[in-house]
């Protein structure tokens, strides 16, 4: 006998799919985002996780937290001013919920 798995479409907020409450799953999708754009940025740059860091205005480990991806320690305003010193802009776009 096989068991079969109901498979259910995901919200697109994965955070949201694991049980937060809506208005905690955005901030952590939000992070999470900008997380990912300062890790990308690190690994293309080339630099060191010392310069690197350096740059983003962080100790090197900070940054090598963010790097851990720990998100519990990290504010959606420090996100935002890393990715600013990183040479990249942030926008935000608000809409209506579906």
């Amino acid at each position: 006998m096989t068991k079969r798995l109901k498979i259910e479409k995901g919200s697109g907020n994965v955070f949201l799919d694991i049980g937060f409450p809506p208005e905690e799953a955005q901030n952590l999708l939000m992070r999470a985002d900008l997380m990912f754009e300062i890790e990308r940025y690190v690994k293309k740059s080339g630099l060191t996780q010392k310069e690197a860091a350096k740059r983003l205005g962080v100790t090197q480990p900070r940054l090598n937290l963010l790097l851990k991806h720990k998100i519990e320690l990290f504010s959606l305003d420090a996100l935002v001013n890393m990715v600013a010193r990183a040479g990249m802009q942030v926008k935000l776009t608000v809409k209506k919920a579906a």
